[in-house]
């Protein structure tokens, strides 16, 4: 070969390749931004968004270096939900994580930004996605189906204070509970029980809620599973001791003070959303991946709170709970 033509050659091969690692480089050091769409508190889901922050980093993401997350909280104020989600979008986030009622208000404010739901409450029913395994949109992540946990915490109250006939169900107004009241009647009917709602706009209004409950002469309570509820935990854990009312709900209605918690572990399903913005940022569609139900359940027995109502849990009861709070 020609000297000057080889020289040529050698050129240009070195250029095409210092292109390459240019660009390598250049997507590497890609700072990608997460906007995380919260319904309650900060304080509130420490556990959940720290369990999120160290799967992302297991991932190989490392926040102020390759991420930057944007926090938006609606402090239990289900109203600025709207408004945050904009925000979020106008700083066009790479992927939007979001959990329960926060999912509308993502998929309201965009059609095209990736949305990964660390839980939610029936998507389908819901209307944020038309099908489980092929969800297409821009939406993905995981659903749990509250009318069949709803049942499942019916049977475990029952299970623990057999002699309960009237249950309270706290419900926030204006929620969709028309399934979990249908569930909760065909359950509570089979079980000699029989279950009626009470509804709360906010936590001013849960006092009223409880002197509701007394005059109904119910002898139980159980918590629906909603953000604004699990915000007020201590609360209703406290107005079910003072009625002195066994409850069950959500695992933190436990660990306020309630006798039984039952449900998700919220951790667990934080650190696997992890895993799906890590598949969008790396091309993923959301629409492809399929929305996924879990699979494990914790059951938390407040024994100090039996004690305190004079209620003593089965021993079988105990056995199976994962933890018991003694």
């Amino acid at each position: 070969m020609d000297r000057r033509k080889f020289i040529g050659a050698l050129g240009g091969a070195l250029t095409a390749t210092t292109v390459r690692a240019a660009n390598a480089q250049q997507q590497s050091a890609k700072v990608y931004r997460i906007g995380f769409l919260g319904t309650t508190s900060a304080s509130e889901y420490a556990s959940n968004v720290d369990a999120w922050r160290a799967g992302l980093h297991d991932l190989g993401y490392v926040e102020g270096k390759n991420i930057v997350i944007e926090f938006r909280w609606a402090d239990g104020n289900l109203d600025r939900l709207p408004a945050l989600a904009a925000e979020l979008v106008r700083l066009k986030v790479d992927v939007l994580v979001t959990h329960a009622e926060g999912t509308r208000a993502a998929k309201q404010a965009t059609a095209s930004i990736p949305i990964v739901m660390a839980v939610t409450s029936d998507a389908i029913g819901n209307g944020f996605v038309a099908n489980l395994a092929r969800p297409e949109g821009n939406v993905t992540g995981s659903t749990i189906l509250i009318p069949e946990i709803s049942a499942k915490r019916l049977e475990l109250l029952k299970a623990a204070v057999p002699y309960i006939t009237r249950v309270a169900v706290l419900v926030r107004k204006d929620s969709s509970t028309t399934t979990v009241l249908q569930m909760l009647q065909r359950t509570g009917k089979a079980m000699n029980l029989t279950a009626q709602f009470f509804e709360v706009r906010g936590r001013t209004e849960l006092e009223s809620a409880f002197s509701e409950m007394a005059k109904a002469r119910v002898d139980a309570l159980v918590v629906n599973e909603e953000p604004m509820l699990i915000a007020y935990s201590e609360a209703i854990a406290g107005l079910a001791a003072k009625y002195r009312w066994p409850s069950i709900g959500f695992v933190r209605v436990a660990e306020a003070g309630g006798l039984i918690g039952y449900g998700v572990y919220g951790p667990e399903l934080y650190r696997h959303a992890a895993v799906l913005v890590d598949k969008l940022l790396k091309g993923a569609k959301p629409g492809d991946l399929p929305i996924e139900q879990p699979t494990k359940f914790k059951l938390v027995i407040n024994l100090k709170t039996a004690k305190a109502l004079g209620i003593t849990i089965p021993q079988s009861l105990l056995l199976r709970a994962d933890e018991v709070i003694a």
